[in-house]
């Protein structure tokens, strides 16, 4: 079973928490933060993405971006912008897009568990992005992005969180410049935080990573690399839990930068083996599993997947394992989605219009729009001990960084 723990939030005075709450860092480049950032001394960017307040040229990765993160850190908390709860708190965190609700519980959960694997992963990691939140981690000294994970509802947990909502007044509850709701309670009753810890201890065996596996790992491995100097906030990271029918799950789109040499024609010549092509009228969004969409010389078609082209297992279904195993591997010779620069992804929530705005320019050759993966899917390769094809879901909507930071020293 699982263990989380309540935590003294680093979280913003309420007239200020508009104006801190930031999206994430990783769905923004160094040139979209700065603009979003823009004429908002506040933003909570200016830690996560702290390049912005660098000339240009500096390298992301330069450990002056680090420490620069660290100064606005401890800015923040001088000018009173952020402050630190009094007391370990649990917190629930409502997001409400386009009329659908999601409850979820902001808390700590244990290092150890993600070590032993109660903590399920589904993706491999990049090495440059795990050091990347590494280093922001061991100089800023806080957990500034949360980690999304996912369980099996508890209809008594469930119960817990909504009397809460219905009898408490939030701390926050805002509509960012997106059109998406975020509402924020502190749970600070003992008995309460008792009661939660209690019900997951008994009835949760695992949870699982919907989204902040670079997070989770980078939080790990700070501990490990501190080892016996570690303070005890190290031992838990910031996550926050969601039960499973309230999770909704975006397509997660490709883009390729050439052809592998092919022509047009011979690549649509190629596809014909494995999936049935044909012109689709407009942007094609898949219906349903098995379907693509391909975008190419201002043209969409509808690519079907043929029988005999993928197998029943946990991964050999998916879609973007049918699509590497049938287009990008032997015709694009993309063998390694991870590591080859020649391949992008785009969230669903970007819409197709970004696909076709990437190609017409030039910039990329080709785009294929997917299917969603099922949470259902997700957990049934999570629990056969596998790991899907990287990039293969993206969840909507998302945290907001800033309005929640786990701070790993006292």
């Amino acid at each position: 079973m699982v263990t989380i723990h309540p935590f003294k939030a680093l979280r913003p005075e309420a007239q200020h928490a508009k104006n801190v709450a930031s999206r994430p860092y990783d769905v923004l480049n160094s040139k979209e933060a700065k603009i979003e950032a823009q004429g908002n001394p506040y933003s909570f960017l200016h830690i996560t993405k702290s390049e912005i307040d660098l000339p240009e040229d500096t390298d992301i990765h330069a450990q002056l971006v680090y420490d620069t993160a660290k100064e606005n850190l401890d800015a923040f908390l001088s000018r009173n912008v952020l402050f630190r709860e009094s007391k370990p708190c649990y917190y629930i965190y409502q997001l409400i897009m386009n009329g659908k609700s999601q409850t979820g519980l902001v808390c700590g959960s244990s290092v150890d568990d993600y070590e032993n694997d109660l903590i399920k992963k589904h993706e491999f990691t990049r090495p440059e992005k795990e050091q990347d939140r590494i280093n922001h981690i061991k100089t800023t000294g806080a957990q500034t992005g949360n980690v999304f994970l996912a369980y099996r509802n508890v209809p008594e947990i469930d119960s817990v969180i909504n009397n809460w909502k219905k009898d408490k007044n939030p701390v926050y509850d805002l509509l960012a410049d997106d059109k998406i709701q975020h509402t924020i309670w502190i749970i600070n009753d003992d008995a309460t935080i008792t009661k939660i810890s209690r019900l997951f201890s008994e009835n949760v065996p695992c949870t699982y990573i919907a989204d902040g596996h670079h997070r989770a790992a980078s939080a790990a491995k700070v501990r490990q690399a501190l080892g016996k100097v570690a303070p005890k906030g190290a031992d838990i990271f910031l996550t926050t839990l969601f039960p499973s029918d309230q999770l909704y799950i975006m397509d997660y789109n490709r883009l390729v930068k050439d052809l592998n040499g092919l022509s047009t024609a011979e690549l649509l010549d190629k596809l014909a083996d494995k999936f049935t092509v044909e012109k689709a009228e407009g942007a094609f969004s898949p219906a349903i599993l098995h379907e693509f969409g391909l975008y190419l010389d201002k043209q969409w078609y509808k690519m079907v997947a043929k029988p005999g082209t993928y197998t029943n297992d946990p991964i050999g279904i998916l879609d973007v394992s049918i699509l590497q195993e049938n287009l990008l591997a032997p015709i694009l010779d993309i063998k390694d989605q991870r590591t080859d620069k020649r391949i992008d992804f785009v969230g669903g929530i970007r819409g197709l219009g970004e696909l076709e705005k990437r190609v017409d320019s030039g910039e990329m050759a080709i785009a294929i729009s997917l299917h969603p993966v099922s949470i259902q899917q997700l957990f049934d390769i999570a629990d056969s001990g596998n790991v899907m094809p990287p990039k293969s879901t993206w969840f909507e909507p998302k945290l907001r960084d800033g309005l929640l930071t786990h701070l790993i020293k006292d």
